[in-house]
């Protein structure tokens, strides 16, 4: 009876637990196996903000170094892609924190401009990732931080160790520069 209920058990199991659980125990073919499945939604990430290859390989590194250290710490609760995107993020805040040069500015707030809604509709997803790369790195990071992952200026100020007003000022830069660009595209595109 008891092997029975050992088997049922162990097939409830998932396969994503299995790894983990290999993971834990330090199995080098579990850690590749994880690292991989994951690869493309934490790199994709990732590169929201880094946009060298190199730089955005190293701190993916950092964060899958990070989670599995702390893995024994996660509890099978929740996402466990979530609670891995949160670490992952962590190493891309550090990394924004030790290299990016931050400095106090004057926020002079106006009203954001509206881009005509037919020069967006003609951008392609790739286009627009390539503008926001364009960004400088402060910028882009808090553009990312507050546009694509939903942070609040309190929170991207408390990360990034800058001020809100510093981190506003980095939101409406790079909409105003996002605006100057995509008008630029205007005199490539065709109606």
């Amino acid at each position: 009876m008891s092997i029975a209920l050992a088997y049922t058990a162990t097939s409830q199991v998932s396969e994503l637990e299995q790894l983990i659980q290999g993971c834990i125990r330090n199995e080098r073919s579990s850690q590749e196996k994880l690292y991989r499945l994951f690869y493309p939604k934490m790199m994709a990430m990732v590169r929201r903000y880094i946009d060298h290859d190199e730089q955005a390989e190293e701190v993916m590194n950092n964060g899958y170094l990070r989670a599995f250290q702390k893995l024994s710490q996660y509890n099978f609760q929740g996402s466990f892609e979530g609670w891995l995107r949160k670490i992952i993020f962590h190493a891309v805040s550090d990394y924004v924190k030790q290299n990016a040069r931050y400095s106090e500015k004057v926020v002079l707030v106006e009203k954001d401009e509206l881009v005509h809604k037919d020069h967006a509709d003609k951008l392609y997803y790739d286009q627009l990732v390539k503008l926001v790369q364009a960004l400088p790195d402060a910028t882009r990071t808090v553009f990312n931080m507050y546009v694509m992952e939903g942070f609040t200026h309190k929170e991207i100020g408390n990360m990034l160790g800058i001020s809100e007003g510093t981190s506003k000022w980095h939101l409406s830069e790079g909409r105003r520069q996002l605006k100057e660009k995509i008008e630029k595209l205007e005199l490539h595109l065709k109606a």
